[in-house]
């Protein structure tokens, strides 16, 4: 596989640990059923991207699950992040929304699904630890106009249809400073509950 996924290298990066273009995202250690969800959703059109939709047109879902776990199983370290451009306020508030949320306006802590240590939880819960900030910004935005969806109930869609712009900025620029924490693998399924339905995760996190 490490050769075959040579093709997703000028754009994902070696070990798909991202490239300096902030809009190509990170792809090492992400939990294999968020990657496989996604590449399902490029191949059947629900997230648009023409050239991810061309590629993967005509890859068997079994070919598509090999890369999932291929990607999954890399651990390449976070690349260097810039220093942040933006106020210390609007970062104080990205960081209050990522660990407490809003619950006066029905905001949930990011870390309330993403984990403690914004790792994700397999099998569908991505981390959101190595992103450039105008790219957690798009995807974001993508959830609020439903431009991006997920399979039901969409709990992103739902979520960001109560951000503001300046709280979407924020938190785009709060997550885009973290460093890698130490383990940076996703927590293993059922670690933690999930505040609500997800069909990302549709057991919703829960002890088995």
């Amino acid at each position: 596989m490490a050769e075959r996924v040579q093709a997703c290298t000028p754009c994902h990066g070696l070990q798909g640990r991202g490239t300096n273009d902030p809009y190509f995202p990170r792809l090492g250690g992400k939990p294999a059923g968020y990657l496989y969800n996604q590449l399902e959703a490029f191949k059947n059109g629900r997230r648009k991207y023409p050239p991810m939709n061309y590629l993967l047109a005509y890859l068997t879902d079994d070919y598509l699950r090999q890369f999932a776990e291929y990607f999954s199983d890399q651990r390449p370290e976070l690349p260097k992040q810039n220093p942040p451009e933006v106020s210390k306020e609007v970062l104080d508030h990205g960081h209050a929304l990522v660990t407490q949320g809003d619950l006066d306006r029905s905001i949930p802590a990011c870390v309330g699904c993403h984990g403690g240590s914004l790792t994700g939880q397999a099998p569908g819960i991505p981390g959101l630890l190595g992103l450039r900030s105008s790219y957690i910004s798009a995807q974001l935005g993508g959830w609020r106009y439903g431009t991006r969806t997920a399979k039901a109930p969409d709990c992103m869609q739902i979520v960001a249809g109560h951000l503001t712009e300046n709280d979407v900025r924020a938190v785009a620029a709060y997550l885009a400073t973290l460093s890698q924490p130490p383990g940076s693998a996703p927590s293993p399924a059922g670690s933690f509950a999930l505040p609500f339905a997800c069909g990302s995760q549709p057991d919703g996190g829960k002890q088995q």
